[in-house]
């Protein structure tokens, strides 16, 4: 039996088996390969099983030939940990960014070159190029599925042997053409939230590791405006699960969450969605992640993305000698939030990403332990 050229990363879902289908239609050598990464917890929301039956019967539809890996074990080393030690320490982080540069770019290219694929691809909606000696990776076509914020850590090696197949494609063409070759997922609901959570109480299941503890909630003034169950449930913006009720004094606005004292345990909350405490016009990152290996320059100008699906805002960025970033934004942003990642983009190119260390927000500023914001001369 010959090798696969390609090894496509088969998730049961509707995108994943179009870009299989398009592949088999290149007249590629082609196989699947279903990643199972997280181990069945008895709660009845995992639905890894109902997954891979469906990746099995697209590949039997498709007459393609059908792997199993189970990487949850690296998941929880390399993505899980590291989710809930940024939660205990009052950070949100984004677990499906380390999935992407943890698992399924690299044990799951290892995986497909161990069964001899020179390539992998996967149903991501994105797109690669290669000019000027170099791999870039581009948005997806359809600009409300685009899903390169989530892939801003892969590098040089991983695009030259990554294949998006479907990121030229709008969803509703790739449902269309799902339904036209029979698949069996062509009408499948797509997957949201974090995907070892599903569709349980998020609040519930991160009590299972991380032990709640009740707290104050206060205004930015101190003043006392309830109880949470833990400030780690919480992050900046949020208004669901305060449990405000009518507080003496103060108008009927809905409250949202404008800062987090981990120490302290105790979490602040102001009235109206564009509160100025959510407001924060600079924020420095970790050590930044290049695509192309280096900076474009050391200052710049491009737009920026604090979380998915934002619309582009144009910024300032400069280069620290540590290899970590201070963006400047010509306007302000709401909600940005330490843990999450700032994406880069120059045009509807990904030049990469970093994690949000610190934003010159008001609550931020005042904290005990600020880092240095200052607008670079």
């Amino acid at each position: 039996m010959s090798r696969p050229g390609v090894v496509v990363g088969v998730s049961g879902g509707v995108d994943s088996s179009v870009a299989a289908l398009l592949l088999v239609q290149q007249g590629l050598d082609v196989s699947g390969l279903f990643m199972q990464n997280w181990a069945d917890d008895g709660s009845g929301h995992c639905r890894a099983e109902d997954d891979r039956r469906d990746a099995v019967a697209v590949c039997g539809r498709l007459g393609i030939a059908f792997h199993f890996r189970d990487f949850s074990a690296e998941y929880w080393q390399g993505v899980f940990a590291h989710f809930l030690a940024e939660y205990a320490a009052g950070r949100t982080p984004n677990p499906d960014v380390l999935c992407n540069r943890e698992v399924k770019f690299k044990h799951f290219l290892d995986a497909a070159r161990e069964l001899g694929a020179g390539r992998i691809a996967t149903g991501h909606y994105a797109r690669v190029a290669q000019s000027g000696g170099r791999w870039r990776l581009l948005r997806g076509a359809d600009r409300g599925k685009d899903q390169s914020y989530f892939l801003h850590q892969l590098g040089q090696e991983q695009l030259a042997a990554t294949l998006f197949p479907i990121g030229h494609l709008e969803k509703s063409q790739l449902r269309r053409m799902a339904q036209e070759a029979g698949l069996p997922t062509h009408a499948k609901k797509d997957s949201t939230g974090i995907c070892f959570i599903g569709e349980r109480d998020f609040r519930q299941f991160l009590g299972q590791y991380l032990p709640a503890r009740e707290g104050d909630i206060r205004d930015p003034d101190g003043r006392p405006i309830g109880r949470h169950p833990g400030v780690f449930y919480f992050t900046l913006g949020q208004r669901e699960g305060l449990n405000i009720g009518g507080v003496r004094g103060r108008s009927a606005a809905p409250w949202y969450v404008v800062g987090k004292d981990v120490a302290a345990n105790v979490l602040y909350v102001d009235q109206g969605h564009d509160s100025p405490w959510l407001q924060s016009s600079r924020l420095q990152t970790e050590s930044m992640h290049w695509i192309a290996g280096a900076a474009p320059a050391a200052r710049f100008r491009c737009t920026a993305q604090t979380r998915y699906r934002q619309p582009d805002e144009p910024c300032a960025v400069t280069v620290r000698d540590d290899g970590t970033l201070q963006v400047d934004f010509d306007r302000p942003q709401r909600a940005v939030t330490p843990g999450q990642s700032l994406v880069l983009y120059d045009g509807p190119e990904c030049l990469g990403g970093a994690v949000i260390a610190a934003t010159d927000a008001p609550l931020e500023q005042r904290a005990s332990r600020p880092v240095s914001l200052e607008r670079q001369a």
